[in-house]
């Protein structure tokens, strides 16, 4: 996996992980101010979401990486072998 590759797959697992974690804890206001959105939640946490997802993303990544660079896992020997 060359660095782009690498890249392009690290940002798809975080923006998954993102929101997936997004609508954790999110609770509404009991009494929204005036002019305030009454379906918006009271403390998103979206720092502690940002750094939990990042920390799950890397996670996750180390795992695809090490399966796309093992030999476990070869697409490529599927195809050689079905022929």
């Amino acid at each position: 996996m060359n660095w782009f590759t690498g890249t392009m797959v690290f940002i798809l697992i975080w923006w998954l992980t993102w929101f997936c974690a997004l609508p954790i804890g999110v609770h509404r206001a009991d009494n929204p101010e005036a002019g305030h959105e009454p379906g918006a939640p009271e403390k998103p946490y979206l720092w502690w979401k940002l750094a939990g997802t990042t920390l799950v993303a890397v996670v996750i990544f180390a795992g695809v990486f090490w399966l796309i660079e093992s030999d476990y896992l070869s697409f490529r020997d599927l195809i050689r072998n079905d022929g």
